[in-house]
């Protein structure tokens, strides 16, 4: 397997591999890293038996299958400038906004391409990773990774991009949470701390496949109770409304030619608050968005 462009993404594939306890198979797996992120690269060889770092892009082709493209969108034009991919490799596509006949024109080769969002839970074997299309070599990986989800065209893997675009509002409804029990005089590490806990424990319950979302939204209800309070007052049909337009508004983006992804991974900004920013929070540069 090769990786061109070893970032976060390319960090978390490896990470995921190769930290299998028991793995046989992802141990003996070779990784072929490109020179372009030396530094993650250089650190991924020396962690980890069997990662090397090539000499340069075209050596990762040579010696890969498949070959993990993931570079930044708008560097993909230098970075596989001249780069000849033989009809017979698996290219997986993890840049976003780059559609499979886009890179497929760059790269002049009509070698198989799927498009895949891998998110930073890949490192921890906990990632569904959307795939388009299908792809035995691809969908195999990734189900090494946590699972494959294949979807059938295009659009599908746009509305799951949209939903990938909600990651981050989720940590600032949580930083907000903290925020507010720091309001009442609670210490800072000991709101931090329960709010952390708090979700941890509520998310694992996500395991359980026998039951809707909805069904354990309302298993974590007391009629009258707290939770009904806050649901009923905050998390009103508007602000529903609300969402459902912001996620709509993002997939027309998304489904713009020429323009997809580069709202987050151009444009500098930080998570709004109320009160104010996400104090530290940088541009998105995942290709998650």
């Amino acid at each position: 397997m090769g990786i061109i462009g070893v970032g976060e993404t390319g960090r978390a594939i490896v990470t995921g591999l190769r930290d299998a306890s028991g793995a046989s198979q992802e141990a003996e797996t070779e990784v072929f890293l490109s020179p372009r992120g030396a530094r993650t690269a250089a650190e991924l060889s020396e962690r980890y038996e069997g990662v090397r770092v090539c000499a340069d892009n075209q050596e990762v082709v040579d010696r890969s299958e498949p070959v993990i493209i993931a570079v930044r969108r708008q560097d993909r034009h230098e970075a596989l400038a001249g780069l000849e991919v033989a009809d017979g490799r698996t290219v997986v596509n993890v840049m976003a906004g780059v559609a499979n006949d886009d890179l497929r024109r760059i790269l002049a080769t009509d070698a198989a391409s799927v498009r895949a969002i891998p998110l930073p839970s890949v490192r921890e074997r906990r990632s569904v990773t959307v795939t388009f299309p299908s792809h035995p070599v691809a969908d195999a990986l990734f189900e090494r990774l946590g699972g494959a989800q294949p979807v059938e065209d295009e659009t599908a893997f746009d509305v799951f991009s949209a939903l990938t675009g909600t990651l981050t509002t989720h940590y600032a409804y949580l930083a907000a949470l903290t925020s507010w029990a720091i309001g009442q005089r609670i210490p800072a590490d000991h709101a931090d701390r329960y709010v952390r806990g708090l979700f941890q424990g509520v998310g694992r319950t996500l395991g359980d496949g026998t039951r809707s979302l909805h069904r354990l939204a309302a298993d974590h209800e007391t009629p009258n109770g707290n939770n009904e309070r806050i649901r009923t007052t905050w998390f009103t049909p508007a602000n529903s409304e609300d969402l459902t337009q912001a996620l709509d508004d993002l997939l027309t983006h998304l489904k713009q030619p020429g323009t997809k992804g580069l709202l987050d991974r151009t444009t500098p900004k930080q998570l709004a608050l109320p009160g104010g920013p996400l104090p530290g929070a940088l541009p998105c540069a995942t290709s998650a968005g």
